[in-house]
């Protein structure tokens, strides 16, 4: 992707890349004072429609993040996707994109600043998660520990708290995995970076609840309700020990970005043969089909862009 032709809003305009820039100085560039979003939009070729997924749900947690950031409330959910619309169709976007929506603390305030507020929205072009060439993660337990409620809450999708994952990625892939899994500080898992987990043992669907410091995904609850009413799966809340991911049957990390992702192994003891998992495999079918318009009884989910 080239920047050659790419627009994107800030602060009520859209913009070409090249123009939109920010204040060095501003306590997002020093500090990371920010909260986003990051939004899937979907092509779908027979209905000539893109379609954003889940926005109201986006901008809920947006705007709570906001509110625990301490940050001014100034952009109406209405005004959020009037500009996102605006920016993706300046773009001409006809395939399948990712929305980086990120509202920051600007001027030249400091560390505590909470204003004045600013935003960007900024769409790419984004594939699908995995290619013809790869199947799935292998995985290792991080020695890194989950952020909690004690120190920054990981309810908060806040920018600085990407430093936890960023340290947890980098480490998996230094020492040769493709991503990892960090544990809380219950000594419970927690999730992978940026990406909540699921497993199945016995047939039945696990994954941490929402109090064993993962982020509230919008992802990984439309993956519960779409495995209870369409797919039959009985679904467990509850806190995974270490060695349960060594035992089970099959896990997965989910995401906006990360879709439905197959784990085919941890600490390099596979999981099932080291291939995707039937129980995965139903669930990221019909997850893709959900999110790109092809089933008429969540429509209520899409948000079409043209």
């Amino acid at each position: 992707m080239t920047n050659k032709n790419r627009f994107l809003w800030l602060g009520g305009k859209v913009m070409h890349i090249e123009d939109a820039t920010v204040n060095v100085l501003s306590p997002t560039a020093q500090f990371g004072a920010n909260v986003f979003e990051g939004i899937r939009c979907y092509w779908n070729e027979e209905m000539q429609q893109l379609y954003a997924f889940r926005l109201p749900e986006h901008y809920r947690r947006l705007k709570n993040s906001m509110k625990m950031f301490r940050m001014e409330d100034k952009y109406s959910i209405e005004e959020l996707e009037s500009a996102l619309i605006e920016v993706i169709k300046a773009n001409e976007y006809k395939e399948d994109i990712a929305v980086r929506q990120t509202v920051f603390i600007d001027g030249f305030g400091s560390w505590n600043s909470t204003g004045p507020v600013n935003m960007f929205i900024a769409p790419i072009p984004k594939s699908r998660m995995l290619n013809s060439s790869k199947t799935g993660l292998k995985c290792c337990i991080s020695s890194w520990e989950r952020i909690s409620d004690k120190n920054i809450s990981p309810k908060v999708k806040v920018g600085a708290n990407y430093i936890n994952s960023r340290m947890a990625q980098m480490e998996a892939i230094e020492n040769g995995y493709d991503s990892a899994l960090l544990m809380n500080n219950q000594g419970k898992v927690a999730e992978g970076p940026g990406s909540c987990l699921f497993i199945i043992r016995d047939g039945v669907l696990i994954t941490p609840p929402i109090t064993a410091s993962i982020l509230e995904s919008i992802t990984r609850f439309t993956i519960i309700e779409l495995a209870r009413n369409d797919l039959n799966i009985k679904v467990v809340e509850r806190d995974i020990d270490r060695t349960e991911l060594y035992m089970c049957d099959e896990a997965f990390l989910c995401g906006s970005a990360m879709e439905v992702t197959p784990v085919l192994s941890v600490d390099k003891i596979s999981i099932g043969n080291e291939l995707p998992g039937s129980i995965t495999e139903a669930i990221k079918e019909i997850y893709l089909k959900v999110v790109s318009g092809e089933i008429e009884a969540y429509s209520k989910w899409l948000t079409p862009i043209y």
